[in-house]
């Protein structure tokens, strides 16, 4: 993964905002040197603009799709109110196990709860409404998991979806790659979907904010 904007920028944004703590820190070290496709980590930046999110709107029931190392449920954790919960979910058995030791050791342990399995198979068994939803999850899945998760969004609620400008690769006509164009095409709807207001962001590689609207 590329950064959108400039890598002394990137680095710039990330010495000016609230450092990790140890444990967090350590879990990056870690997915680096142990992870495959460790560009996929969180890191500073977002995972700290996911627990203000996440704080500022007060959610108490947050559902995220690809748990990867933990980094982000754990961030989340750190923003949730008394009585909140995270239900996130991996599909990968290797990841599941590190998250899972992680979240272990952590002060937020009885807040989050790693589903292992498909997303989709997980969304179904649960119930009620969600107060923030992330997702960053297999690509190809992108448009599926916007339709099974808008209706279920509770009133003042937010949907984080990660990844939509793809390293720019959304901009090349040339590149026909299935998770690109799915990329591309859940983009396109977003922006013209009349039940949500929305904005895109050039956070990382991308993070779109949708509000479902209500009328």
């Amino acid at each position: 993964m590329s950064f959108i904007v400039p890598e002394e920028i990137e680095a710039y944004a990330e010495a000016h905002t609230t450092q990790p703590p140890e444990l967090l820190a350590e879990l990056a070290e870690e997915t680096r040197r142990t992870l495959t496709a460790p560009q996929m980590l969180t890191g500073t930046i977002e995972g700290r603009f996911l627990e203000l999110l996440v704080h500022g709107i007060g959610a108490k029931r947050v559902l995220e799709l690809g748990t990867y190392s933990g980094y982000s449920a754990l961030s989340m954790a750190a923003g949730l109110p008394e009585g909140g919960h995270i239900d996130t979910c991996e599909a990968d058995e290797k990841h599941a196990e590190v998250a899972r030791g992680y979240i272990a050791k952590s002060p937020y342990a009885d807040r989050i709860t790693v589903h292992l399995g498909p997303a989709l198979e997980t969304i179904e068994r649960l119930e009620g409404e969600f107060d923030f939803v992330f997702i960053d999850a297999d690509k190809e899945n992108y448009g599926n998991y916007y339709e099974a998760l808008l209706p279920r969004l509770s009133p003042g609620a937010l949907m984080a979806i990660d990844n939509t400008l793809w390293s720019g690769r959304v901009l090349d006509p040339d590149n026909d790659a299935e998770g690109t164009q799915e990329i591309r095409e859940l983009n396109d709807r977003v922006a013209a979907d009349s039940r949500v207001t929305s904005v895109m962001l050039t956070v990382r590689d991308g993070v779109t904010l949708v509000r479902r609207n209500r009328s």
